[in-house]
């Protein structure tokens, strides 16, 4: 009887055998996934899609609504009238406030008297300067200071000559010229000191001075 079982036979394992379970393994190895040069594929794309021209593109839609924001702006301002008016309601209102009194300022003006600054100190003593462009194309200015030295009055009465009186809208204003040439007008109104004065014709000034009327705190 032979040894090796009951067959009677037994198998060498071959070459062949021994092969065959290797060959899931040989195929879970090429399993894996993309190559190194596949890996980095896509990072090389990103960089190839920064071109110029595509920079160019992403940058359009930004350009376009700084045109708008230009246009617009250019649209609201006339070329031919380089006056810019300011508010100065606010202003005024925030000097009455601080001067704790009737501050004594230009109102009811006409609306071709058009505001073009105004600068105000609002601790006290109280000084309040407003600059207008006249319907004469001229300019007048005024203030008005609870502080007789303060330097927007000193800067224009300092070396002014005249004092003659005038009588305008039924108060007394002294009528001087000053240093430049220009017609002053200035009296006081209780604690604060008035000043009229600019290129403008003497009649304007005299309408600016007449518009001056107490406005309560």
């Amino acid at each position: 009887m032979p040894e090796n079982g009951q067959d009677g036979e037994h198998r060498t394992p071959t070459t062949d055998d021994a092969a065959a379970p290797s060959a899931p393994t040989a195929t879970a190895a090429a399993a894996p996934g993309p190559s190194a040069a596949g890996a980095s594929a896509p990072p090389v794309d990103r960089m190839q899609r920064f071109t110029p021209a595509n920079m160019i593109r992403s940058l359009l839609p930004l350009v376009a609504v700084c045109l708008v924001i230009v246009g617009v702006t250019a649209l609201r301002q006339n070329p031919e009238d380089p006056i810019r008016e300011v508010e100065i309601a606010g202003t005024v209102a925030r000097a009455a406030t601080a001067a704790g009194h009737p501050l004594p300022v230009p109102q009811g003006l006409p609306d071709a008297w058009r505001p073009t600054s105004v600068r105000g100190d609002l601790e006290a003593p109280v000084t309040l300067q407003i600059g207008w462009y006249t319907p004469g194309e001229e300019y007048a200015g005024f203030v008005v200071s609870d502080d007789p030295d303060a330097d927007p009055l000193t800067d224009v009465l300092d070396g002014a000559t005249g004092g003659s009186p005038t009588e305008v809208d039924g108060e007394t204003w002294q009528r001087l010229t000053s240093e430049r040439g220009e017609t002053v007008l200035t009296r006081t109104d209780g604690p604060s000191t008035l000043l009229v004065t600019g290129s403008a014709t003497d009649a304007e000034l005299e309408q600016l001075a007449a518009a001056v009327e107490p406005l309560d705190p």
